[in-house]
């Protein structure tokens, strides 16, 4: 397997974030070293709040909520996903997989011994970090998660499924502006929304990463939105009058567009159809949390055009989630950690010092 490292002088002067890297190095699976990053902040006798990310960011996500838990006595971990942030990153699409990834992260847990966890996972760090749980349990002593889910389908019908198939395989590649629109259509016009992103993600060599966060993230005129997709059109986002600094800090992971393969693949790894080749897993999953009687808590936004309303499952599943202080995040987006950091350290420090 082939393997990538970003050059450490692409994270210098990043804005907001002086934290101090630790490194532990796994075994790919593919005859290669694998080396990820985490951040470990905040007394070492503190209860551990493990906070994963998802799919395009990094670490980096979670720089205004580690004060925060900090301030109340927590000790943050917060490791970067094989192929983001400062972890290493395997070079070829099919070098990516959930299983893969789930495997990865628990060699990363045990190796570190981490133990009296409490989780907290949003987007694909959910779909793992979960996965994580059922595989190690007694590791973990509380769940909280975020505008993510355990996907697992086995009853979508037949007609949807040639449907996404045929969507996938002979579709052309939707642009960025197209891709948005569809994500913000209702669902069940034409191809289901999702697989726009993951169409997306996997044709665009060069997915526009930090240009995209910047346009989620912040407040930004048309006028410089548009100024900064223009730029990116050209191959010169990075030269965009209106760059921000954090749309720097999400693009500093990838040098290049051959660093890009995990944010690429990652998305058709979300296992949404019966055909999916972690459907027996995530099945074994459910029947895990089924029995999960650990507090846990679910604090969705009520705006994330992926998510919202996936707790549900959760909530009517998971034994755990009884009883808890579950919450609805007002207009939080997908990114809650940078749009509601205040809102989401109080759910988890309550959970923690309530339990």
């Amino acid at each position: 397997m082939k393997i990538l490292r970003t050059p450490d002088e692409n994270f210098a002067n990043l804005a907001d974030y002086p934290f101090t890297p630790n490194y532990t190095t796994i075994q790919s699976g593919g005859g290669s070293d694998l080396r990820i990053h985490h951040l470990d902040e905040g007394p070492k006798d503190g209860p551990i709040v493990l906070c994963m990310h998802g799919q395009p960011v990094w670490s980096y996500l979670y720089r205004k909520m580690i004060p925060l838990l900090v301030n109340e006595g927590m000790r943050v971990i917060a490791p970067d996903l094989p192929g983001y942030g400062k972890s290493d990153k395997p070079a070829a699409l099919e070098d990516y997989s959930y299983q893969r990834q789930v495997d990865w992260m628990g060699q990363w847990l045990t190796k570190n011994d981490f133990t009296g966890v409490s989780f907290f996972g949003q987007d694909w760090g959910g779909l793992i970090g979960l996965r994580m749980i059922a595989d190690h349990p007694e590791r973990f002593s509380r769940v909280i998660i975020s505008n993510t889910g355990l996907p697992y389908n086995p009853d979508v019908p037949d007609e949807v499924v040639r449907q996404v198939e045929n969507f996938r395989a002979n579709a052309k590649t939707p642009t960025l502006p197209e891709m948005g629109k569809a994500l913000g259509r209702i669902p069940g016009e034409g191809a289901p929304m999702f697989a726009y992103w993951q169409k997306f993600c996997w044709e665009t060599i060069d997915i526009p990463i930090g240009m995209m966060m910047q346009s989620t993230m912040e407040k930004t005129s048309p006028f410089a939105m548009t100024t900064n997709f223009l730029f990116n059109r050209m191959g010169m986002g990075k030269w965009s009058p209106f760059r921000s600094e954090l749309a720097k800090a999400y693009d500093a992971p990838f040098p290049d567009a051959s660093f890009k393969m995990g944010p690429r693949a990652m998305p058709s790894q979300v296992p949404t159809l019966p055909t999916d080749p972690s459907l027996n897993a995530q099945k074994q999953a459910w029947e895990f949390f089924a029995g999960f009687d650990k507090p846990f808590l679910c604090i969705f936004a009520d705006n994330d055009p992926v998510t919202k309303g996936g707790d549900a499952v959760f909530l009517e599943r998971v034994p755990g989630t009884r009883g808890q202080a579950h919450t609805t995040i007002k207009g939080g987006g997908h990114f809650v950690q940078e749009n509601c950091p205040e809102q989401v350290t109080k759910a988890i420090v309550d959970l923690i010092r309530s339990t």
